[in-house]
């Protein structure tokens, strides 16, 4: 289980406790300047909240060898930057770092899989610098697939991708959680959340508003609330579209 445990961060998150769970997809959701990646950022353990604690199988975070950490949790930031001009394969290899040393037949089948995962065989040997930007967001998250991590947390990992490399990733992201693991996913597209997530986190200045499930957590008079926004739900399971009031006259 990874939890926070009464995380406040100045100015951005105000007491936050929620325990996640492994075999599960959590989407954090929020508007603009809520506090998602900041916790997302304090769940991976690379901000120190100025109170409270993350918690990894009942042990501190703060507490884990970096290599450990490094393998337990794979993250991916709102805004990646790749300083060297790599190749696809190579860039997606980087995620078996902390796993160095391990039989090198373990190290190639965990890259295939994550080339597969995110449909980029065929440009395994294309540089970076040659990739559109939904093909680099794709390559950055099969890198942190490629390190096979218990946890995924991966903040706005829709950006950039068109409707179908979108939901490949998101059945891509089921996948994982039906193996156990726990997936953490920061999410604007409330569509998303609601057909795609088993849970979520419904944030606003800093702190948890609404926790449950998709339909108890988004539902129309918490999106009306958070985000001022009068919408409705159109659909059922797996379906759902959110219809907001036109603005033209």
């Amino acid at each position: 289980m990874l939890s926070a445990d009464r995380l406040s961060l100045r100015h951005r998150l105000s007491g936050i406790t929620a325990a996640l769970r492994p075999g599960e997809v959590t989407a954090i959701c929020g508007p603009n300047g809520a506090g998602k990646s900041s916790l997302l950022a304090c769940l991976a353990g690379l901000i120190e909240p100025d109170a409270g604690a993350v918690m990894l199988g009942g042990a501190p975070l703060s507490a884990l060898p970096p290599g450990e950490r490094a393998r337990a949790i794979g993250y991916l930031p709102q805004t990646p930057e790749i300083a060297w001009d790599l190749g696809v394969e190579v860039l997606v290899s980087l995620g078996r770092i902390p796993w160095r040393g391990a039989p090198a037949g373990e190290e190639q089948a965990a890259i295939e899989e994550a080339l597969a995962a995110m449909d980029l065989a065929e440009l395994r040997h294309r540089p970076v610098s040659r990739l559109s930007g939904g093909e680099r967001a794709r390559a950055l998250m099969a890198r942190v697939l490629a390190t096979r991590p218990r946890w995924l947390l991966a903040d706005e990992p829709l950006a950039n991708l068109d409707l179908s490399h979108a939901a490949a990733l998101l059945a891509r992201l089921r996948e994982q959680a039906a193996l156990g693991r726990g997936v953490v996913l920061v999410l604007h597209d409330l569509a998303a959340a609601m057909n795609h997530a088993d849970r979520v986190l419904v944030l606003d200045r800093g702190a948890v508003v609404a926790d449950g499930a998709p339909g108890e957590a988004l539902t129309e008079a918490v999106i009306g609330e958070v985000w001022g926004v009068k919408a409705t739900w159109l659909g059922e399971g797996g379906g759902y579209a959110l219809a907001t009031p036109s603005s033209r006259a």
